[in-house]
Parts: structure tokens; sequence; C-alpha cells
């Protein structure tokens, strides 16, 4: 497996698209129960073609991403061949995770406290992968609007 397993929630509301990947696979609902039950490492391993397909599919679509922590952002914009981050620091006692936080941040943009970043890094041989380790960290796949919030008041 490349990426993880979708969770229990994942695949509930990927119930559709689950069923269609197994008629690829050619295994009928009576099958697939049939291997849950007397072939459970085939199924395991079903459940982990299909999530890979679908991290996939969510990371080749993905074009932002975002991670914000209590004193940091660091904002990616995914391109073809590297990802430019901007990195937002605070230097106060205040929590960008919580609204007040952030809205600390959007009245003080210019403060002496805030610290603006920016860099660009070329991803190794698997891009998706580089991208995936980032949410796995804890960023999530945005539209992008922050990103481009920032790259317009920095650049």
């Amino acid at each position: 497996m490349k990426y993880s397993r979708l969770t229990k929630e994942q695949f509930e509301e990927l119930h559709q698209e689950f069923i269609n990947f197994l008629a690829t696979q050619s295994i009928t609902a009576d099958e697939w129960v049939n291997l849950k039950a007397n072939k459970p490492e085939m199924a395991e391993m079903e459940l982990d073609v299909f999530s890979d397909l679908i991290w996939e599919g969510a990371l080749n679509a993905a074009k932002y991403l975002e991670h914000i922590s209590p004193n940091q952002m660091h904002l990616f914009s995914l391109n073809d061949d590297n990802m430019h981050v901007i990195a937002v620091k605070i230097n106060v006692d205040k929590d960008l995770t919580t609204t007040e936080g952030y809205n600390w941040l959007r009245e003080n943009l210019m403060d002496d406290s805030v610290e603006f970043l920016q860099a660009k890094k070329d991803y190794t041989d698997d891009r998706n992968l580089d991208k995936f380790k980032l949410i796995q960290q804890g960023a999530v796949i945005t539209k992008g609007d922050l990103f481009n919030f920032f790259d317009k008041l920095i650049n």
C-alpha cells in the first residue's frame, strides 16, 4: 500500500465508487461477501488498492494545501514541478487555530510580530507522495484562498 487505508467513514461515503471498483475487478456483491468471510487477506488487499486509487486521484487534483498550527501557517501552491510555500509566523501569545487568534492576525498583518517567509521546493521523484506526507503531518487540501491572499500581499 502506497498511502493509507481510507477510514470506515470514507469508505461509507465512497460506497458506490467501491461497488464500481469491485465490478471492474469482476467481483459481485455475493463474491465480495464470500471473499471477506473466506479470504480476508484478499479482501484487505482490495480495500488497500481502492484506497490508493482514491488517494492518487485526490492528490493529482490537489492544487493547494494548508497547515495551520497555533503560531504558524504554511500555505502551499502545488505547481507542476515544485511547491511554492508561504509561511506566516506570529510571535505573540495567540493561537491561529482559534477564531480569536485568526482574527488577531487579520487585524495585525503588518505588525512587527508577524513574519512572512516564502520558498520553492522541488518535488522528489514521487510528487503525490510528497503531497501525502504533508497531509499526514496535518495539512489539508484547499481551494487556495489563503495562499492567494498572502501571495498578493507579500509579492
